[in-house]
């Protein structure tokens, strides 16, 4: 007579610590993407395109906010001193393009200063705009 109890049953275990470093590799990844894919600090609503271009690797970036606010790469200029602020980017390369990211709702004669500016100094000027859809 075997009085011994049964104890057949296997026990069912989940082992999560692989997960946990998959987790960390995911995190990490989407964090130095995010950082790469936004260059543009500035927020600004863009109007929109139906064809759109590159732009060769000599670009500056010029934008004009709502509150007609002009950066230039980032940093803050006023209007009329947009040309001296050009004139340093336009000593350092010779083929040089001026990306112009302007608000949707900023007038157009913002815009006609700047294409002017550019104009004067011989620059190539392109509008970013964003693809429709």
């Amino acid at each position: 007579m075997n009085l011994r109890k049964r104890n057949s049953r296997a026990s069912a275990e989940v082992h999560t610590s692989a997960m946990n470093d998959i987790m960390f590799f995911l995190l990490l990844f989407f964090l130095i993407a995010s950082t790469v894919t936004n260059p543009n600090v500035i927020k600004l609503m863009l109007p929109k395109s139906s064809s759109g271009q590159s732009v060769s690797k000599k670009t500056i970036n010029v934008s004009i906010t709502k509150d007609l606010k002009y950066y230039v790469d980032k940093q803050e200029v006023q209007p009329d001193g947009l040309q001296a602020a050009l004139g340093t980017y336009k000593n350092m390369a010779t083929d040089l393009t001026i990306v112009l990211h302007v608000d949707r709702t900023v007038a157009i004669q913002d815009v006609v200063q700047v294409m002017d500016v550019a104009q004067k100094m011989n620059i190539k000027l392109v509008l970013a705009t964003e693809p429709k859809g």
